[in-house]
């Protein structure tokens, strides 16, 4: 059991990293954070953002890639 998590957190680790170093030499991916079905309300000083969908997308890219990880 130890040694799969071990392997699991250097992995999502190193996913880290790279998605750290993607958006430090490339900047913000276009259009990423403002697609459709994410919510942002402004009323005077007060303002709201839920990114749903791109919430939505992260989550399943991560479940194939950590997918992809776990059955080998």
């Amino acid at each position: 059991m130890m040694p799969s998590l071990g392997k699991m957190l250097v992995i999502f680790g190193v996913v880290l990293i790279m998605t750290g170093f993607l958006f430090q030499f490339f900047g913000r991916i276009p259009g990423f954070g403002r697609l459709p079905g994410d919510f942002y309300v402004k009323r005077g000083s007060f303002s709201f953002y839920f990114p749903l969908t791109t919430s939505l997308l992260v989550s399943l890219l991560l479940s194939l890639i950590l997918s992809f990880f776990w059955k080998r």
